[in-house]
């Protein structure tokens, strides 16, 4: 099971959840969240980031144009879009997009069914909240293009596994405190979300 590790706000954060096995990194470009990091400041740690690592930036209430020029400033090769939109607005971003579903119930979770997506649990602030999803809204559903965030941490994450789920997403359930990453909790994270056992 793929892992992103969201909330990026240094390059220390970067490289320490890249040496743990992060599949992807997260940066936020909402103004409003405490793990907000501008597109120059993302940009300067993307630089030194190695290959074969995703980046993904997350927008709430941006226009196409805005995410575009936001991702091709920060240098991210997807747009995670954290709002309610339909399939015109996905298609009118030309950068990758991953859309956001805030589920409130087990129909929302087929919302954009065709697509990957990433499904959360419904809170009125965007993201980062820790509030867990209903695990049973998945039975019996193709989880392969589903990526699973909300009230994820090292100690429940390893109960997503039987369902199959393309990946994961943590940002408050592995920090210190907001906008700063606890290395062991990350570490911690992603041994348990991939099914690594190791001598402690």
């Amino acid at each position: 099971m793929r892992v992103k590790i969201c909330g990026i706000t240094s390059l220390d954060d970067a490289m320490q959840a890249i040496d743990a096995g992060a599949d992807a990194l997260g940066f936020v470009f909402y103004e409003k969240s405490p793990r907000f990091i501008t597109p120059e400041a993302a940009r300067a740690i993307v630089d030194h980031l190695p290959p074969f690592v995703e980046r993904v930036g997350l927008f709430v209430n941006r226009t196409p144009l805005e995410v575009d020029t936001i991702c091709a400033k920060a240098g991210m090769g997807i747009a995670q879009i954290h709002f309610d939109v339909d399939e015109r607005y996905l298609e009118a971003v030309k950068t990758k997009v991953l859309p956001v579903v805030r589920a409130k119930s087990a129909e929302d979770v087929m919302k954009f069914a065709s697509r990957y997506r990433l499904i959360d649990a419904y809170c009125e602030s965007y993201g980062g909240a820790g509030k867990r999803l209903n695990l049973e809204w998945f039975e019996g559903v193709d989880c392969s293009k589903i990526i699973l965030a909300g009230g994820l941490t090292p100690d429940n994450v390893a109960e997503t596994i039987p369902y199959g789920f393309y990946g994961v997403d943590v940002s408050s359930g592995v920090e210190r405190e907001k906008g700063k990453k606890d290395s062991q909790k990350v570490k911690s994270f992603i041994e348990a979300a991939k099914g690594i056992v190791c001598d402690r």
